[in-house]
């Protein structure tokens, strides 16, 4: 299949959005995406992310821009043109045919000949792992099932790019997971393209090659789920994605990529600098709560933090303790419900130890 100049299979060029050409919901969106590659927009809503799926599937125009996929601009293309399978929230099967029927339809509109169609339905029956379900309804099937046949749908004329706008939303917690595992199994299996809108960080960070976390019609940053886990680019990113702690503070110096930084109370951390951090600047230090330890503990330290032990809630397989240090920032953090579990009261003072490397320094 063809590819872009630059290698992608799907190449957004400066695409803009705008309902009232005034405000841009969507502003200067570029993204090269590989064949194979499962791309997930994340983002709060009204971020934009969901704007760009509907732009992809020609369901939205294009204010400025180009979208190309396999070589050919696809901007002003009509969606039943773009060889593209979607798969949506609330299923939209088609309630009066069976599951077969269902899986059919797509391959019949193509003008497929029936008994290529028996055959292809009964291999994507098989894939899904509901053989013996051919002949039920829709309404006979649980949230799970359903979901699945409308990815085998989405899937079974073997369409160049397959998008997905929230389609675990209206599934339970075991079922979405159970999904999670379906779409990656699938995905693996026929290694078919895919752009994934959701708000689940859980989800888009179990599926994902990529991530684009998305804020006020911008792509703040699109990396792997480990990079963006790790190191996020700012300090909205480090917000957005799984659970973190700022404490403020001013930047002393800058030297070899570090940023010494004085916190309330007098104490100094290093960090990691940040792009566009400077000395004598403030800022804020981003911690994830499972990088941070209490003293006394076998773990290696660069930094260390005197706060006072407010409360702690016993979630399980660990404890979240919460602390507030001088200047009133309160600090969690997550600690494994096992025999090296400190004992701490409301009041209690204790040290609080972490490595620079797994601390960011962040403009303020």
């Amino acid at each position: 299949m063809p590819l872009d100049a630059n290698g992608a299979f799907l190449s957004f060029r400066n695409v803009k959005k705008s309902y009232d050409q005034k405000t841009l919901v969507v502003k200067d969106f570029n993204l090269d995406v590989q064949k194979g590659e499962f791309i997930t927009l994340l983002g709060p809503s009204g971020s934009g992310k969901s704007t760009v799926l509907m732009m992809l599937a020609g369901f939205e125009g294009v204010t400025s821009g180009d979208i190309v996929i396999a070589g050919q601009s696809v901007t002003r293309t009509a969606p039943y043109r773009r060889n593209i399978g979607m798969v949506f929230q609330n299923y939209a099967l088609f309630p009066h045919m069976t599951i077969a029927e269902n899986l059919a339809y797509p391959l019949r509109v193509r003008k497929m000949n029936k008994a290529a169609v028996k055959d292809r339905v009964n291999e994507y029956l098989r894939l899904i792992e509901m053989g013996s379900f051919g002949g039920r309804y829709p309404g006979q099937l649980s949230g799970g099932q359903r979901q699945r046949v409308a990815l085998a749908r989405a899937l079974i004329f073997e369409p160049s790019l397959i998008l997905m706008d929230e389609p675990l939303g209206a599934l339970d917690k075991k079922l979405r997971e159970q999904m999670q595992y379906e779409i990656t199994r699938l995905h693996e299996q026929l290694g078919f393209t895919v752009i994934y809108v959701t708000h689940d960080q859980t989800e888009a960070l179990t599926m994902s090659s990529r991530i684009a976390v998305f804020n006020d019609g911008v792509v703040q940053q699109c990396a792997a789920p480990a990079q963006l886990y790790e190191r996020p680019s700012n300090a909205f990113v480090a917000d957005f994605i799984g659970e973190n702690n700022f404490i403020p503070g001013k930047v002393d110096r800058i030297e070899g990529g570090k940023a010494r930084v004085t916190v309330a109370g007098g104490g100094t951390i290093t960090a990691d600098a940040a792009e566009g951090l400077k000395a004598g600047a403030d800022c804020v230090l981003s911690i994830r709560p499972e990088k941070l330890f209490i003293k006394p503990t076998s773990h290696a330290y660069d930094n260390e933090l005197v706060a006072e032990h407010v409360t702690h809630h016993y979630v399980g397989d660990f404890i979240r303790f919460y602390f507030r240090v001088a200047e009133g920032t309160e600090i969690t953090i997550k600690v494994l419900n096992d025999l090296a579990a400190p004992d701490l009261k409301a009041g209690d003072k204790a040290s609080l130890v972490w490595l620079a490397k797994d601390c960011i320094a962040f403009p303020a």
